[in-house]
């Protein structure tokens, strides 16, 4: 399965366009993380590894690196503990 596959199957995810194949790792990370639920997660963790979603989420949501983030706060701070506990920092 593809990225684009897996985001065609949910397209009330990605309400905002239409160009599913053309959404970047870090549109689907963020898109999955605030809106999806564990299934999905698990779905997409199982894509992409735990590592590279890890990372993904770690550089976006941190407003000092990327200026702005749209991850809600509650999401920010499951996920800061979620990978905390199942992916080592440094990796």
């Amino acid at each position: 399965m593809t990225v684009g596959d897996f985001v065609k199957k949910r397209k009330y995810l990605f309400w905002s366009t239409k160009n599913y194949d053309g959404l970047s790792n870090e549109a689907v990370v963020e898109g999955v993380l605030n809106y999806g639920d564990m299934n999905d997660v698990r779905e997409l963790i199982a894509l992409l590894g735990m590592q590279e979603v890890a990372k993904i989420f770690r550089d976006k949501s941190i407003p000092s690196k990327v200026g702005r983030q749209n991850y809600r706060p509650e999401i920010i701070h499951y996920f800061n503990l979620y990978f905390n506990k199942h992916v080592r920092q440094n990796a």
